[in-house]
């Protein structure tokens, strides 16, 4: 993939310019968004761009896809462009627009490794880019034409109608929504997610993605809670409202439920447990023999949302035990247990698919500990919400 000249400038090089991405990736967005406002006003999430998280999460892809080059060069890392891809197309990222990250980015590298750059080192790193950015346009075009379900491939978004919303906690709200334009619901995979297009008060069109919480009667169902300081998800909880009318992408995301027999383990900690809900809702109804754990993390009872979805599922598998951890549990609930998820507590069976979803911390700490219950790494699967840190 890589040549060996560039393989070796860039191994070299590798070191300073990890050290530098601190420093190189909040100037790179501030030259990009400098040149092309809407960006950031209609594609780039704001709340993300002002806590740092985005420029992290570059800055990790970045690394990884240059570490993986030097270290499997006869390797592509499928795994880490597939979710990539899915998060570019979910929210309507266009192919000219790499060119557009191309041109920023590198004088802004430019700009803080000054003459470190030399016309060597800059032709390795470019290359480096346009490998990465070349094999995600042809997966971002085959995920668009797949998905697009008879509709353009170049623009995805469909306008549904809210036909029902449900209060799910203090801070989490259901909403069931169908398509507004005659066309049937698409399918989605238990654990996929959509993004969600709202105007905002002062014009821009901000996009978060959600995790589907399940499918009902040609209608998809997403859940969202009201974070502090989140924009978005206080906008559509305050004037979302049933009858109303909002755009979502297709259902997309590389972690979904896959198909066979083999036990499957459900981790998730606070609103993490949407998919899981997905994926629960999906084995009770092909009435599923497979053996089934599910274990949650909250903060009490009443921020646990689906809280009675996980006992009635449970209840409709014939090998299905819940598994449920309370911080701060309130009142008398000896079925319960207090702390932090712990996995050693747990029986994890042998041949186990896991499938994690959660904040970061939650995912590190869960995934070492299925580890030394003996699951493999391969069979061990996540999504986390926001920016994807993990390797960061």
């Amino acid at each position: 993939m890589l040549s060996a000249k560039s393989a070796e400038v860039v191994e070299a090089t590798l070191p300073a310019v990890g050290g530098a991405i601190g420093d190189i990736t909040p100037l790179f967005y501030e030259r990009m968004f400098a040149a092309h406002p809407e960006l950031l006003r209609d594609l780039f999430n704001r709340g993300n761009q002002a806590n740092g998280t985005q420029r992290q999460a570059l800055a990790g892809s970045i690394a990884a896809f240059a570490t993986a080059l030097i270290a499997h060069p006869d390797q592509r890392p499928d795994a880490m462009l597939a979710r990539i891809a899915h998060k570019h197309v979910s929210v309507g990222i266009r192919n000219d627009q790499y060119r557009i990250v191309h041109e920023h980015l590198f004088a802004a590298i430019v700009d803080v490794l000054g003459e470190a750059v030399t016309p060597e080192v800059a032709a390795a790193w470019d290359e480096v880019y346009w490998l990465m950015a070349n094999a995600l346009v042809a997966v971002e075009d085959r995920l668009r034409a797949e998905v697009a379900a008879g509709g353009d491939p170049a623009d995805l978004w469909r306008p549904y109608t809210v036909v029902a919303r449900y209060q799910e906690t203090d801070t989490v709200t259901t909403f069931l929504v169908r398509p507004a334009d005659g066309r049937p619901a698409p399918v989605a995979r238990p654990g996929q997610y959509v993004s969600v297009r709202t105007e905002l008060a002062d014009g821009a069109h901000q996009i978060r993605q959600y995790s589907l919480s399940g499918t009902a009667d040609g209608a998809l169902r997403f859940s969202v809670k009201r974070e502090p300081g989140g924009e978005v998800s206080a906008h559509l909880q305050d004037h979302l409202h049933t009858g109303g009318a909002v755009e979502l992408s297709p259902p997309l995301g590389d972690i979904a439920l896959a198909d066979g027999d083999g036990p499957v383990l459900l981790a998730s900690a606070g609103i993490g447990n949407t998919p899981m809900t997905a994926m629960l809702h999906h084995l009770a109804a092909t009435g599923s023999p497979r053996t089934v754990v599910s274990v949650h993390g909250d903060r009490d009872q009443l921020s646990h949302a689906f809280r009675a979805d996980l006992a009635q599922l449970t209840a409709k598998l014939p090998n299905a035990t819940a598994h449920v951890f309370y911080e701060q549990p309130l009142g008398e609930w000896p079925a319960e247990r207090t702390g932090l998820v712990d996995l050693s507590t747990v029986e994890v069976p042998a041949g186990t698919t896991a499938y994690l979803c959660g904040p970061l911390p939650f995912l590190r700490t869960v995934r070492e500990q299925l580890l030394a219950a003996g699951v493999p790494a391969a069979d061990i699967h996540y999504e986390v919400f926001g920016p994807d840190l993990w390797l960061v």
